[in-house]
């Protein structure tokens, strides 16, 4: 227990300072808590009961309006995770996976092919490279496709709070963007594995294997 409050209390000088309104970095910390709570369905009204919040409202608003950069805490965290659960043997781990969701301004939302509901349906599509070693498999990055009907409508994307600069990507280049991330931080590994999709391109296989070892 003291090993893990140790952890936690590690976690947290990383990342809060990221958060400069202490509302946003009780919120923030409350939910990493919730989390980690043995609760059935991770979403936001289970957490905020679970955490002591009557609705979820507060959280709702720090991840969807207030200021605050998602790349560096992301960063921050891929930090505290490699010094403590880093391997030079450890897999670097893509896969994509489906999120169920409609709405007109729910980002990325389109009819497109979802593992998670074995058809085409409506949901997001998101690209995560994990870490798996003998200390535990954890996730480093993470990216969202963005399809082609987003990127040519403008009004759209900056109704769903969408950066101009964000394009279209399909799953293999976001997963070697987040490949090229995780060699310039030095993340160890020596293996990458992944779905037939990322490996079947040549130009693909050639970078990752022209990369040296972390």
């Amino acid at each position: 227990m003291q090993t893990w409050a140790l952890w936690l209390t590690e976690v947290e000088r990383r990342i809060m300072p990221h958060f400069s309104r202490s509302e946003a970095r009780r919120r923030v910390w409350a939910s990493l808590r919730g989390l980690l709570r043995p609760v059935e369905r991770k979403n936001g009204w289970p957490i905020a009961a679970v955490v002591g919040d009557a609705t979820p409202y507060g959280l709702q608003h720090v991840l969807g309006r207030a200021q605050w950069d998602a790349e560096e805490v992301r960063t921050a965290l891929r930090t505290s995770v490699v010094a403590s659960l880093g391997e030079p043997h450890a897999v670097r781990v893509i896969d994509a996976t489906g999120l169920l969701k409609k709405g007109r301004y729910s980002a990325g939302v389109a009819r497109q092919e979802s593992g998670t509901a074995g058809r085409v349906e409506h949901g997001h599509i998101g690209v995560f490279l994990t870490s798996a070693s003998t200390q535990g498999h954890v996730v480093l990055d993470r990216e969202r496709s963005l399809p082609q009907e987003w990127t040519t409508d403008t009004e759209r994307c900056a109704g769903a709070g969408m950066p101009p600069e964000r394009t279209c990507a399909t799953t293999p280049q976001l997963a070697q963007q987040m490949l090229e991330r995780a060699f310039d931080a030095r993340v160890p590994a020596t293996w990458v594995a992944g779905e037939r999709v990322y490996g079947e391109n040549r130009a693909r296989r050639d970078w990752l294997e022209g990369r040296p070892h972390a």
